[in-house]
């Protein structure tokens, strides 16, 4: 049975450049109420190796944070609410996008949009693409994704550094 999913808070502040959109947080991230929880999802590994940073990641979710805001990246979510069965982007029924265009618009120093997967990018054209950001498909950092190496995802999310 589907259950109701309902999305975070954007993670941002003043300094934030771009912005990086996901689909809807999967079920081990809405419990501990922190995007990409699962410890299989690459999101975290990416983003500090796509930054040159040597270390993992920090296991505290507020240090990660303050990382990607230092770093001039913001974090949200396409879809503000949706019915999904487990985790996949797949599995989505009845998405109810954010409203990214007002948003946006409140935001003029954010300029490029990046999407964590195909079905975060489709969901947000469906929405209208405003004519002054530059939207930016990346390879989903998902556990379900295992078409690309770590290394060629990496190499493809590598592109967010020219925008920061």
């Amino acid at each position: 049975m589907a259950k109701v999913m309902k999305s975070f808070e954007p993670i941002m502040d003043k300094n934030s450049r771009v912005l990086i959109l996901g689909t809807m947080p999967g079920p081990e991230s809405l419990r501990k109420k922190q995007y990409y929880a699962n410890p299989r999802n690459q999101f975290w590994k990416i983003i500090y190796r796509i930054l040159d940073v040597s270390e993992a990641p920090p296991s505290d979710y507020n240090e990660r944070i303050k990382f990607l805001k230092h770093k001039g990246i913001a974090l949200w979510d396409v879809l503000e609410t949706c019915e999904r069965e487990g985790a996949s982007d797949s599995k989505i029924k009845r998405g109810t996008p954010n409203d990214l265009r007002t948003w946006l618009q409140k935001r003029p120093n954010l300029r490029y949009i990046f999407f964590n997967g195909k079905k975060a990018e489709s969901c947000f054209k469906k929405c209208g693409c405003p004519d002054d950001v530059g939207c930016i498909g990346l390879p989903s950092t998902s556990p379900a994704n295992r078409k690309m190496t770590f290394d060629e995802k990496v190499r493809r999310w590598s592109v967010i550094k020219a925008f920061l």
